[in-house]
């Protein structure tokens, strides 16, 4: 089980950062990038638990939102309140909401509205470097 960094262990520059992260996990979650669609290890996880920065170890999705999109990236309909914060994203010549972690400010994915997937009508979706998996007991 990850645990929730204390405020005294969260990195306060990009350097240390970078020392905490894995390079690939430091191009996601601190420089807003993207894992490959229908790479990332939580794409099809069925597996009941709570979902957890993993940057800084803060909760930040049930498993219980989580839904199938088919999209390439694991979905989910609701945040742990207060979990996430949101951005305008323009990249891309689109304008999209980036949803990033309240706690540490790590990037984690992009929320989608109005799509029908479930009656909540949100589609979260991210990356799954983004996140560990602390499974249900």
């Amino acid at each position: 089980m990850q645990r929730e960094l204390s405020d005294s262990e969260l990195p306060k520059t990009e350097d240390e950062w970078r020392v905490r992260l894995t390079p690939e996990e430091f191009r996601v979650l601190r420089q807003a990038g993207t894992e490959p669609p229908f790479t990332g290890e939580y794409t099809d996880t069925k597996t009941p638990g709570i979902y957890r920065c993993r940057a800084c170890g803060a909760k930040l999705f049930d498993s219980a939102t989580k839904f199938d999109s088919h999209c390439g990236w694991p979905s989910f309909d609701d945040a742990i309140p207060g979990a996430v914060r949101f951005l305008e994203d323009r990249s891309y010549g689109m304008v999209r909401t980036e949803v990033r972690c309240a706690r540490c400010d790590s990037h984690l994915g992009h929320r989608f509205d109005g799509e029908r997937y479930t009656p909540k009508n949100t589609r979260y979706c991210i990356n799954s470097i983004s996140m560990t998996l602390d499974p249900a007991e």
